[in-house]
């Protein structure tokens, strides 16, 4: 009886050691997921911006070269001399894994200050998590 007991209380405390890691490992996961997100899309905010500073795509008036929204990316825009011919950046806009939705991400336009908390909604310049946690390192979502 003394050895079933000895048994039990030993799983107990491996069970409760394995739980964090359980936790962690999925907030992991899901920062693995926020940083390929941001990535991808500030990926395409910066080859749109190349597109128009090489005069491949037409510029909108007052979003100095920068698109106008995220859907722009998706839907893509004409080319300069080409025919029916679009440039698309994105396939799709990202889930942000840390709110579960794609349309509530923060965004940023050249026009606002660094340490902005809205969007001017001029361009994107860029692009951050609408989360209010902070991830494993300390740093809170917002800021990455």
């Amino acid at each position: 009886m003394i050895e079933m007991i000895v048994v039990a209380v030993m799983l107990v405390i491996l069970a409760g050691t394995a739980l964090p890691f359980a936790r962690y490992s999925v907030k992991r996961s899901k920062e693995i997921e926020l940083r390929a997100a941001l990535r991808d899309m500030r990926n395409a905010i910066d080859e749109y911006k190349r597109y128009s500073d090489f005069g491949l795509i037409p510029i909108d008036l007052g979003t100095d070269g920068y698109p106008k929204d995220l859907e722009v990316l998706v839907e893509g825009v004409d080319l300069v001399g080409q025919i029916d011919k679009k440039m698309r950046f994105l396939r799709k806009i990202p889930v942000d894994p840390m709110v579960g939705n794609d349309e509530d991400w923060l965004l940023l336009s050249y026009q606002d200050e660094p340490d902005a908390s809205s969007w001017g909604g001029e361009n994107v310049f860029d692009v951050h998590s609408s989360s209010q946690g902070v991830g494993l390192n300390g740093i809170p979502y917002a800021e990455w």
